[in-house]
C-alpha cells in the first residue's frame, strides 16, 4: 500500500519550509508516519554499500578501522559512503531527507541533545532500527544508564560512544601551594574552603558556562544529575520543582557569588582559557571527556600539573558522579543495509577490544561493565595528568553513573532553563524562585 508523503492539505514542499523555520514540529510525526520507507528486501551478505553520517572525525577513523572487525564477525563486506556534517544539521537533514523520501543514511552518529529531536511523536520508531535484539545477548553487562538517553517505550534506537563520568579537574601543584587536598567530603564543604580561596588569593577552584545556553544548563545539569534529580522524568515531563534541583542550584549559585565558582563564556574558547592560563581557575567539575577536548587543547603547557579526582558528595544525598554528553549510533529501518548496519555499530561499538581501542583512541569510557576491570586499561599512565591511572578513579565511581532522561522539548527546556539560572546566579532571585520561574515558562512554551 502506497501512503502519502506529505499530511493531507500540505505538499511536501509545505512540510520541509514548515520544519525549516520551526513551525511544523507538530506536524513531522504524523509527516514522517506517512513516508516511512516501504520495505526494502534487506542484504544478508555479500558487499553492501553504506551511508554513514556523522560530525566528528574521531567517528571517521573509528568505523573506518573497524571495518575488518565487522567484516569478520559478519557475512558482509563494507563500503563506506561518509558524509560529516554538523550535529544539529545532521538531524535536521535527517528529517527533511526522510519526509522528502530519499537520500537517507543507513548509519548516523547522533549527538544526544540533537536525539532529543528524534523523540517528537513517531520520529524515532518510524525511522530507526530498535536495537534491543542484537544487544540481548549481552544485555546484562550493558551500563543501562546510557540506554536511557537514547531509547524511547522500551526500545533502544542507538547506542552510546561513551560513559562520560563527571570527575574533578584541578591543578595539583597549586592545590599543594595551597594545602588543599581533594577530600572535601561534600560539595558544600568544598564551597566553603572555595570561598575562603577566592577572597585570599583571587582565584576559583571551579567555573561554569554563562554564555552559552547549552552549556549553562550542562554545567548545571551535572550537579543535579550527580544530587539525584534530573530536568525530566522517564516520560518526559519536566522535573524542575525539586529539593534535588534547589539544592544543585543553591551550590552553584552560591559558588559563583562568593568567588569559588568563576564564570566563563563557555569551556572551551578564550574566556576559560585565560583563566585555566593565568592560574585564576584551577579546576572543574567536567565528564571524562573533557581531558582530550577541554584541558589538554587550552593548556597544553601545563602538562604533569593537573590531576582527576571523584566528585564531592552532597550533603542532601546523590551519588559520586553524573554525566555529560554523549553520542549514539543508530540504523536506519526498513533499508537493504539495515542488517548490515546493526551489525556494524553492534560491533565497533560493543566489542569488548573496541570498547578499549575507543578509549585509547578517543578518551571514550567504555559501556560495557565488565570492560571496566580491563587490566589493560586500568595500567594506562597519562602523563599529562602526572602519570596518573585515570581509569583507577574511572572504575572507582563507575556504579553510581545516574540515568539521564530526554524529552523531545529538550531545546526549549535548554532555551528557558539557562536564563533562569543565570538570574540565581546573579542573585537576582532565590534559586527556589529561578527553579519555579524556568517551571512555567516551560510549561508555557512547551504548550505551546
Amino acid at each position: 500500500m502506497t501512503r502519502s508523503p506529505h499530511p493531507p492539505g500540505l505538499t511536501r514542499r509545505d512540510v520541509l519550509r514548515l520544519f525549516a523555520i520551526g513551525g511544523g514540529a507538530a506536524l513531522l510525526g504524523s509527516s514522517l508516519a506517512g513516508c516511512a520507507p516501504a520495505n526494502t528486501r534487506p542484504s544478508t551478505s555479500g558487499d553492501v554499500d553504506l551511508s554513514f553520517w556523522t560530525h566528528d572525525d574521531g567517528y571517521i577513523a573509528f568505523f573506518t578501522d573497524a571495518v575488518p572487525l565487522a567484516e569478520a564477525n559478519s557475512a558482509f563486506r563494507y563500503h563506506l559512503d561518509i558524509t560529516k556534517a554538523g550535529a544539529s544539521d545532521i538531524v535536521t537533514k535527517l528529517i527533511a531527507q526522510a519526509v522528502a523520501g530519499t537520500g537517507t543514511p543507513d548509519v548516523v552518529g547522533l549527538e544526544i541533545g540533537a536525539f532529543a529531536r528524534m523523540l517528537r511523536g513517531d520520529i524515532a520508531p518510524e525511522l530507526l532500527a530498535d536495537f534491543s535484539d542484537a544487544i540481548a545477548p549481552i544485555a546484562d553487562d550493558l551500563i543501562t544508564a546510557r540506554l536511557t538517553p537514547f531509547s524511547k517505550d522500551g526500545k533502544v534506537y542507538a547506542l552510546d560512544s561513551d560513559t562520560p563520568l563527571t570527575v574533578l579537574y584541578h591543578r595539583a601543584d597549586e592545590y599543594k601551594r595551597l594545602g588543599l587536598t581533594t577530600d572535601f567530603g561534600t560539595w558544600e564543604e568544598f564551597g566553603r574552603v572555595g570561598a575562603r580561596i577566592a577572597e585570599k588569593e583571587g582565584v576559583a577552584l571551579s567555573a561554569v558556562a554563562t554564555s552559552d545556553p547549552g552549556g549553562t544548563v550542562q554545567n548545571w545539569h551535572i550537579h543535579l544529575l550527580q544530587r539525584g534529580g534530573d530536568l525530566f522524568d522517564a516520560d518526559g515531563n519536566a522535573t524542575l520543582e525539586t529539593p534535588e534541583a534547589e539544592d544543585a542550584l543553591t551550590f552553584v549559585a552560591q559558588g559563583v557569588q562568593s568567588g569559588a565558582i568563576a564564570t566563563v563564556a563557555d569551556m572551551y574558547g578564550p574566556s576559560v582559557q585565560s583563566g585555566l592560563k593565568s592560574g585564576k581557575i584551577l579546576g572543574v567539575n567536567m565528564p571524562s571527556w573533557y581531558a582530550s577536548y577541554g584541558i589538554k587543547p587550552n593548556v597544553p603547557e601545563q602538562s604533569g600539573m593537573w590531576r582527576i579526582a571523584p566528585l564531592p558528595r552532597f550533603e542532601g544525598g546523590g551519588g559520586r558522579t553524573a554525566v555529560g554528553g554523549g553520542t549514539g549510533f543508530g540504523t536506519l529501518r526498513d533499508k537493504s543495509a539495515t542488517d548490515a548496519g546493526i551489525a556494524l555499530v553492534t560491533t565497533a561499538y560493543l566489542e569488548p577490544e573496541q570498547q578499549i581501542a575507543r578509549y585509547k583512541a578517543m578518551g571514550y569510557l567504555p559501556t560495557r561493565r565488565s570492560v571496566f576491570e580491563s587490566a589493560e586499561l586500568a595500567a594506562l599512565e597519562d602523563e599529562y595528568f602526572g602519570g596518573q591511572r585515570l581509569f583507577e578513579t574511572y572504575k572507582d565511581i563507575v556504579d553510581d553513573v545516574p540515568e539521564v532522561h530526554q524529552s523531545a522539548n529538550s531545546s526549549i527546556m535548554t532555551t528557558v532553563l539557562s536564563g533562569h539560572l543565570l538570574r540565581a546566579y546573579k542573585g537576582q532571585v532565590s534559586p527556589a524562585q529561578a527553579l519555579r520561574d524556568a517551571a512555567a515558562d516551560y510549561r508555557g512554551q512547551a504548550r505551546g
